[in-house]
């Protein structure tokens, strides 16, 4: 007998279900809420939300393309693992990213450009303030997307945000290193990075980008080697 799906509740429509599991279960996993390795119950998580089980898995399908869940050849399923021994390629990528967006962003920025990264740049230094690791995520994801906004070239732009979201979990515990002392030097940068696009000083954004892109690498490089032995040298 096929599956009776439950109508929407009034004020959602068709298909909203899906998204709003989706959206939280994305942001639980990319928080590390739910840790690398934790299990996915479809049954659980039909009782957590109150819905049928088929928005579930319309989710859960989402998020396994996305490579954030991963289903066994027992047929359970779990929260995709952190692939330490491969950061090597995925900081060449973000590193080359932050360089190019930046530059680009000093080159083909338009007036109201500045006010949205100006904007997002308030916004992670008040994150940094409260010293909120999660928001210091999310307010430093939207600076830089805002940055390749300005570029003027989508497919780099949807590369950026990718690499944004794929390191959000390995970002999570890059703050934590610094024991919520974060170090003001992150705004500082981003100061500078804001004040070179402006001048539409190419070269000098470009330098901006990779220092501040290295500077992550690094203290992340330094953490694992610290607490796990684990080389991720590129």
């Amino acid at each position: 007998m096929a599956e009776t799906v439950d109508p929407p509740p009034p004020g959602r429509k068709r298909g909203s279900g899906a998204r709003m599991v989706y959206d939280l279960l994305r942001d639980e996993i990319l928080d590390l809420k739910l840790a690398p390795g934790s299990p996915i119950d479809e049954v659980q998580l039909a009782e957590r939300f109150q819905m049928s089980r088929t928005p579930i898995r319309e989710a859960l399908v989402r998020l396994a393309g996305e490579g954030l869940i991963e289903t066994l050849p027992n047929r359970s399923t779990m929260v995709s693992n952190i692939d330490f021994l491969n950061l090597g390629p995925f900081f060449d990528a973000l590193v080359l990213m932050y360089r190019v967006t930046t530059r680009l962003a000093a080159q083909n920025h338009r007036p109201g450009d500045l006010a949205a990264i100006r904007l997002h740049h308030e916004e992670y230094a008040a994150a940094v303030a409260a010293r909120d690791a999660l928001a210091m995520i999310a307010t430093n994801a939207a600076f830089h997307a805002a940055i390749a906004e300005a570029g003027r070239n989508p497919y780099f732009t949807g590369l950026f945000r990718r690499l944004l979201d794929e390191g959000r979990r390995i970002l999570r515990l890059y703050y934590k290193s610094y024991d919520e002392q974060f170090p003001q030097s992150f705004v500082e940068d981003h100061a500078l990075i804001i004040a070179a696009i402006e001048a539409r000083d190419v070269e000098t954004a470009d330098r901006l980008g990779r220092s501040h892109a290295d500077q992550i690498v690094a203290q992340v490089q330094k953490l694992f080697s610290r607490s796990s032995g684990v080389d991720i040298t590129l």
